[in-house]
């Protein structure tokens, strides 16, 4: 699943491992709902399920989590996506998206983690405003040959492309909304490994003038909600 911030601090995962599978679990089962459980047909499945494959998750975990999803699997418990947004330490914006089965316990879950951050969750439109709704593309290059960034992504069809500062070889092509699936087929003809392709937010304006300090801060806020077992993605202004 695509982040829009990467902490350079945090080396290992915080979570442990039966949490991790929950959480692309969870994602196989959205992905499912949405686009059917065909993962040929149904590009963020065939993403989550390659995710999940790649941390060792069980495939009898895989199959019941797209049986889940397409229906045909009923555990009485319906996993529904919901966002939260709210102020982080010194006033970054950030945009929470979760996968719940319980909004009761999941939204004073991050309402906690705001407030002991010494940050603030707001109501439904009080930071998204913030935002750009955008195509995310990430994906690393060929390995057999030299390529030019800007290049690939004008001629896959995206907007503007950055490196990867915490990830070697991996860049972010973001592009309209509707052009998500194109840019992706574009850039796997290419010859580059997809590894993230769904839509996401771009802040139009970044928090900048932050210390050493600071950061280390805000990344100790964003640590403690990506912890969160209902949170799938996070988007701040950092």
């Amino acid at each position: 699943m695509g982040k829009s911030w990467k902490n350079p601090h945090k080396v290992a995962a915080a979570a442990k491992k039966g949490a991790a599978i929950s959480k692309l679990a969870k994602e196989i089962t959205v992905a499912a709902k949405l686009g059917g459980g065909d993962p040929d047909a149904n590009s963020r499945l065939r993403l989550a399920i390659n995710s999940a494959r790649a941390e060792s998750v069980p495939k009898d975990t895989i199959e019941r989590a797209v049986k889940k999803g397409t229906g045909e699997l009923d555990d009485g418990k319906a996993i529904e996506e919901v966002m939260y947004e709210g102020y982080g330490p010194h006033q970054v914006g950030v945009l929470v998206e979760c996968q719940t089965d319980n909004r009761a316990r999941t939204a004073p879950d991050i309402r906690y983690i705001f407030k002991k951050s010494g940050g603030l969750m707001g109501e439904q439109g009080s930071v998204v405003w913030m935002f750009e709704r955008v195509g995310l593309v990430e994906g690393t290059g060929p390995a057999d040959k030299s390529f030019d960034p800007e290049e690939e992504a004008i001629e896959a069809g995206a907007n503007e492309v950055e490196k990867s500062e915490n990830e070697d070889g991996l860049f972010s092509f973001y592009t309209e909304p509707e052009e998500v699936d194109s840019v992706q087929k574009a850039l796997k003809e290419r010859g580059w490994e997809i590894k993230t392709a769904e839509l996401s937010y771009q802040a139009k304006n970044k928090t900048e003038d932050l210390s050493e300090e600071q950061k280390n801060e805000v990344y100790e806020f964003l640590d403690a909600l990506d912890d969160n077992e209902d949170t799938s993605r996070i988007h701040t202004t950092i």
